[in-house]
């Protein structure tokens, strides 16, 4: 799942959960499940993150030469 899609599903989830009256049944599970998709934008973030690191060191080399 890209970043994006992440975002967009987490803003869902937190507008239902401002907006609508909820048990504490469902507030659980929407909150849950917004844990679930922070755990996956991080991981998303991180794989980023390494991609612009190698980029950097690929780079950085090219310059020592």
């Amino acid at each position: 799942m890209e970043l994006e899609e992440i975002m967009e599903k987490l803003e869902e989830t937190v507008r239902q959960m401002e907006e609508e009256k909820l048990t504490l049944e469902q507030s659980y599970q929407y909150f849950s499940e917004g844990m679930k998709l922070v755990q996956a934008g991080n991981k998303a973030i991180d794989r980023v993150d390494k991609k612009i690191r190698v980029l950097m060191e690929d780079e950085g080399e090219d310059d020592e030469s």
